[in-house]
């Protein structure tokens, strides 16, 4: 079962469904203060006497603060709660904690524009030894304004000397992308409730998120399954997908994977994916490609076969002539690795994504330039994976390489929605998505995969799951952690990068290696 990761708003939807249920909000916020309590207890173990300075937004997140104040108060903390607004003018669940806390007689500080100079200067001097941020939680969206973007300034100046622990979200980060805007706090620890949103696993989000502990606050799991979640985690359990091999099994029952590309100056790239294929799993692979360039492409690689096509070195319409009668005996297609981007190869390309009954085929690198070049987007057969990274996708989408990583969920719903193929939006914290599913995202940060080829080889290796006979949403999901996971292991013995696209194919069985298998898939 994947960890759900739902967007701020679903995680609303589930809180007032909850409520609807019975479930006091009251509940919920003690649940939560009480989670996060217990994780700064185990952060910096016992407060008696140590002072700790909250600062409390004005919504939900302010009274998860202010809930956590309390707690901390009689566990003998020196406790002072500043408040953007007076504890008078907090409503609901965040009220009835601000009334717990003038009952109690809190340390507590109206904090306004005006005086958070001289608030912030006496905080500095007094020296807190924790320092909480329940400022705006996963609610901030747009720009922070003057007054939180001081205030966001004012922790991080305080975290250099204290631990900073953020309840829900760092104030400033996007949840829904988890980008800053334009910058954030810089926790060691966020405490985020029930489920970690979406932006906040992005592993770019980490410098400001910190360790992120995911805690629950008792939202039943029948709310969740009726407000089904967009987003899910990628994680080990992903390896559960990997089809079993057969003890009569040869070489005929792993698939058999063509790849078409090739070009001059671009033949390695073909050559790599088919690489990724057979390190997948594949029992053979193919390339095929002008036969003017079938002799370099097979020069040095007696693994690989290939299919020469037509006359001379260039990409043409012709071939497909020869290629269409024996396109059956494949099991799986990769198509674009340096396929090149002359007239020959796109007509190429319009011509095999016209035919009919093709196996199940990934489109990667130059098939995606020319499907951008189309004026009207094809329609795809619904066995196509699109396999871009930021800047082929926008090109698809017409928006730039920046465009797309300000926030890559958005970016990927609307390639699904515009090609109606599925998609793996590469990069750090790739995403898989496809028509009627949740994205799926992995949050494995690996430098290692950061060379030329290295998509290439995923390209294969997504081609041998398909071969296999997996699905392709689940060949996507599969390739994806398993292409992260060669990724980090390359890491042990290539801590500062410098690993090449070959390494990462043969790291491939290592990331299966010991790992639970799923029945082979017979259908």
């Amino acid at each position: 079962m994947h960890a759900l990761l739902p967007t701020p708003e679903e995680m609303a939807r589930w809180d007032k469904a909850a409520v609807a249920l019975g479930i006091r909000p009251e509940i919920l916020m003690e649940n939560a203060s009480r989670e996060a309590m217990h994780v700064l207890c185990g952060l910096v173990g016992d407060l008696v006497g140590r002072g700790v300075l909250l600062l409390a937004g004005p919504g939900n997140n302010g009274g998860d603060a202010i809930a956590l104040a309390r707690h901390l108060h009689c566990a003998g903390a020196k406790v002072l709660l500043a408040h953007v607004k007076p504890l008078s003018a907090y409503k609901g669940e965040a009220g009835y904690n601000a009334r717990l806390a003038r009952k109690l007689g809190l340390a507590a500080e109206l904090v306004t524009e005006r005086n958070l100079a001289s608030k912030a200067l006496s905080w500095e001097l007094s020296r807190p030894c924790v320092v909480v941020d329940g400022l705006l939680g996963t609610g901030f969206s747009g720009q922070l304004s003057p007054f939180f973007l001081e205030l966001v300034e004012t922790v991080n100046r305080l975290g250099r000397n204290a631990l900073v622990l953020a309840l829900d979200a760092p104030t400033g980060l996007s949840a829904h992308t988890g980008r800053p805007n334009p910058t954030a706090v810089r926790a060691d620890a966020t405490v985020t409730f029930e489920a970690a949103k979406i932006g906040l696993a992005q592993p770019f989000a980490a410098p400001f998120t910190g360790w992120l502990h995911v805690r629950p606050i008792g939202i039943p799991p029948e709310v969740k399954d009726a407000h089904p979640a967009s987003a899910a985690l990628l994680g080990p359990e992903t390896l559960g997908l990997l089809p079993r091999p057969s003890p009569e099994g040869h070489k005929g029952s792993y698939g058999h994977v063509l790849v078409l590309g090739g070009s001059y100056g671009l033949t390695g790239a073909p050559v790599l994916t088919a690489l990724g294929a057979l390190r997948g799993g594949a029992g053979l692979a193919t390339v095929g490609c002008p036969s003017g360039l079938s002799l370099h492409l097979k020069a040095g690689q007696p693994d690989i076969m290939t299919l020469p096509l037509g006359k001379g070195g260039e990409w043409n319409a012709g071939f497909l002539d020869e290629l269409l009668p024996h396109v059956g005996h494949f099991n799986a297609l990769v198509v674009g690795p340096g396929l090149g981007r002359t007239e020959g190869a796109r007509d190429f390309l319009r011509g095999l994504l016209a035919a009919s009954s093709l196996p199940p085929l990934v489109l990667d690198a130059d098939a995606l330039y020319w499907l951008a070049q189309e004026e009207t987007p094809p329609r795809l057969p619904e066995n196509a994976v699109l396999t871009p990274h930021p800047r082929e996708a926008g090109r698809l989408l017409g928006l730039d390489a920046a465009t797309v990583q300000a926030d890559r969920p958005a970016a990927i719903r609307a390639l699904v929605e515009r090609t109606g193929a599925m998609c793996v939006l590469k990069g750090a914290g790739t995403l898989v998505a496809a028509p009627g599913q949740p994205i799926h995202l992995c949050p494995v940060d690996a430098p290692a995969l950061s060379v030329g080829g290295s998509g290439d080889v995923l390209a294969g290796l997504l081609g041998a799951l398909l071969a296999q006979g997996l699905s392709c949403f689940k060949a996507a999901r599969l390739a994806v952690w398993l292409h992260a996971s060669a990724g980090l292991h390359l890491a042990e013995n290539f801590p500062n990068r410098g690993c090449t696209a070959t390494e990462i194919a043969a790291a491939l069985p290592h990331a299966m290696k010991e790992q639970p298998c799923a029945p082979r898939k017979t259908s």
